[in-house]
């Protein structure tokens, strides 16, 4: 195995892994605005106890999310020396904006969140955990502009063997920043209204905390359809917009479009195979997917065989990743609906079908993620930087294919032990339970 292979297989782990920490930080955060406005502005103890038990979760998810962070970053100059060197000038801003910015202040305000409940006023405890929504989605609005620059890079000017920034704000706002940044956040909302649902649904499944499960449960599933609905449009569509527009190598890949064509349909089903490019016994809707890239059902829709063969990038994983995506986020605005449905007509609580449902999909919406950045990432490849550097040019050659095996299988074994103890106490907590619910929480 080669130092490319080697090094992009250890990010892969580090990033995957800590991918599933920000989007639960930041959906939860902000579902915990609105349970802890609802309880100070009602004074209803529901909400109040609702706001207690999520808000200790969200302080252990922040904490093993943080842990896993900060391995990732490190990466950038241990394995990805040359890419550093190429990008430094301009990757380094977003990122020290994140950690200035953001993380400080999602870190401050979050230990007064927790801590200073019944210790301050209502409306300062509510605008902590404000600040700590704020402050999680500044942060994964940094680290988004960091990658997005990498899919469309602009601002910049190559000189001297390295980009140099000309422009800030066009780095920042690049083609690609604002429809990733909202198709993101908006997953992240998914996954924390999912989050939400399945723990209130194993309550009502073992008959517990049963007042606080269906205040909870009913509030996760409308917020959960809302921001559903919203994923796949506008959000969805306007970023596979943008990538059809920005990217188109890597928007037919996702397609599985291999050849060029007018009126291009849209593949719901297809089994992709790389050599020779081909889908085996697809299922296809005519003109769809110009009508998706362009607003046109005619439109001529590039395919992979007008790009040069150096360029193309994996088809198999990439045409997998992103149908797999699409195929969750149709699930949740099924579940979701048919549980809307079924609370409309009060028949939601005493369904133990849908509660098992909703229960098992917890972390459906955190594989649906891991889904879109193999699509997005793989998808970009043979670039690091698109059409500026290469993957296999911006490795570390000093660090020899021994060291980053027995790195990977150091992460590995940390990662398993971080990600054991954090499942430990996850479902410790969840089988405790919230506190009883009693009239102090009112005041």
């Amino acid at each position: 195995m080669d130092q490319v292979l080697l090094a992009r297989i250890q990010f892969a782990m580090t990033v995957g892994f800590h991918f599933i920490f920000p989007p639960l930080t930041i959906g939860l955060a902000w579902m915990l605005v609105i349970f802890e406005a609802i309880g100070w502005k009602k004074k209803d103890e529901v909400y109040a106890a609702i706001g207690k038990f999520f808000g200790k979760i969200l302080g252990l998810i922040f904490a093993v999310g943080v842990a896993s962070g900060i391995v990732m970053e490190f990466q950038f100059g241990t394995n990805w020396a040359e890419y550093s060197k190429f990008v430094g000038d301009i990757f380094g801003a977003p990122l020290a904006a994140e950690g200035v910015f953001a993380f400080f202040l999602e870190s401050t305000f979050l230990g007064l969140y927790i801590f200073g409940r019944e210790k301050v006023s209502k409306g300062t405890h509510w605008f902590s955990i404000f600040m700590v929504a704020v402050g999680s989605t500044i942060s994964g609005f940094w680290i988004l502009v960091a990658n997005s620059w990498q899919q469309t890079p602009a601002g910049y000017v190559v000189r001297n063997g390295r980009a140099e920034l000309t422009d800030f704000w066009a780095s920042v706002f690049n083609p690609s920043t604002m429809p990733r940044f909202y198709h993101t956040i908006d997953a992240a909302l998914i996954s924390a209204a999912f989050f939400v649902a399945g723990v209130s649904a194993y309550y009502l499944i073992k008959n517990k905390h049963t007042e606080f499960a269906k205040t909870s449960l009913r509030f996760a599933i409308v917020f959960g359809l809302i921001v559903s609905v919203l994923e796949v449009f506008p959000f969805g569509h306007e970023h596979a917009k943008q990538v059809a527009e920005t990217q188109p190598e890597k928007f037919a890949a996702t397609q599985g479009l291999y050849t060029s064509q007018e009126g291009a349909p849209i593949a719901i089903f297809a089994f992709p195979t790389d050599h020779p490019p081909t889908l085996k016994v697809p299922i296809e809707i005519p003109g769809l997917l110009s009508w998706m890239a362009f607003g046109d059902f005619k439109a001529k829709i590039k395919g992979i065989n007008e790009f040069p063969r150096e360029n193309i990038p994996p088809l198999f994983l990439t045409f997998v990743s992103y149908h797999n995506m699409v195929v969750l986020g149709m699930y949740f605005i099924l579940i979701m609906a048919i549980a809307g449905y079924l609370l409309y007509k009060k028949k939601l609580f005493e369904n133990k079908k849908i509660l098992t449902v909703l229960k098992w999909s917890v972390p459906l919406p955190l594989i649906a993620i891991q889904l879109g950045w193999i699509a997005a990432e793989v998808g970009r490849q043979p670039w690091i930087v698109y059409h500026l550097m290469k993957t296999k040019d911006a490795v570390s050659f000093t660090v020899g294919t021994g060291e980053l095996i027995f790195s990977i299988i150091l992460f590995a074994l940390i990662y398993i032990l971080l990600g054991s103890i954090f499942l430990t106490l996850l479902f410790k907590k969840i089988k405790h339970g919230p506190e009883p619910i009693t009239k102090e929480a009112k005041q």
